[in-house]
C-alpha cells in the first residue's frame, strides 16, 4: 500500500468520504452492515467504493489504520516503564480493547492486520516486536508466534465484544493466556 499512486483530488474525495461514511457505519451498525449501505452513505456508486476498497477487510484496515497507528503509538511510549512480559501483555490487552470499536470487526482481525495499511503493519510490528522481547526475556516461549497472539486476541475479542464489564473480562482472559505462555 505504501506504493500507491496519489489519487486524483476527486477520487481522494471519493476515498474520504467512504471512509467517513463508514466510520459512521460500523459506529452505528457493525461491520457486517451492508457496503451498499457505506456507498449510498458516502454519495458514490458501489463501483467506486470497490474500486478503493476491493474488500470489506480493505475497507475496515483503512477505516481503522489510524487507531491502529495510535495502538502502536502508546504502545512504544509505554515500554519504557514496562518489563518486557508486562509490555506485551498491556499490548495484548490494548489490542483486545481496540478491536471491539467496532460490533463485529474483532472476526476480521487477522485478515485485516495483514491489508498493509500504515496503522496495520504498525500494529504488527510492534506487537511482533514486544512478543520478541518477551521471549528473549524468557517471559514467553519461544514457540508462541504473533499469528498465535492474533488468534487469542481475536477469541478475547470475539468473547468480550458485548460483555458489559468487557475491561474486567478483558484482562482476566489476557491473564488467562500470559499464564498459558510463560516460559517454564
Amino acid at each position: 500500500m505504501a506504493d500507491e499512486i496519489p489519487l486524483r483530488a476527486d477520487a481522494q474525495l471519493n476515498r474520504e468520504r467512504i471512509l467517513a461514511a463508514a466510520e459512521d457505519v460500523f459506529m452505528e451498525r457493525g461491520v457486517g452492515v451492508s457496503l451498499d449501505e457505506v456507498a449510498r452513505r458516502a454519495g458514490v456508486g458501489i463501483g467506486t467504493l470497490y474500486r478503493r476498497f476491493p474488500s470489506r477487510e480493505d475497507l475496515l484496515a483503512a477505516a481503522y489504520s489510524a487507531r491502529f497507528l495510535a495502538l502502536a503509538e502508546t504502545s512504544r511510549a509505554r515500554v519504557v516503564d514496562l518489563d518486557p512480559a508486562r509490555a506485551f501483555k498491556a499490548y495484548m490487552e490494548e489490542l483486545v480493547r481496540y478491536s471491539n470499536v467496532y460490533r463485529g470487526f474483532a472476526a476480521s482481525l487477522g485478515v485485516v492486520l495483514r491489508i498493509g495499511t500504515p496503522g496495520c503493519l504498525a500494529t504488527s510490528e510492534e506487537g511482533a516486536r514486544l512478543l520478541q522481547a518477551a521471549q528473549e526475556a524468557g517471559a514467553v516461549r519461544p514457540d508462541i508466534s504473533f499469528n498465535d497472539v492474533v488468534c487469542v486476541a481475536t477469541a478475547i475479542s470475539l468473547a468480550t465484544e458485548q460483555d458489559s464489564a468487557a475491561e474486567a473480562r478483558i484482562k482476566h482472559l489476557v491473564g488467562v493466556f500470559m499464564n498459558g505462555i510463560v516460559e517454564r
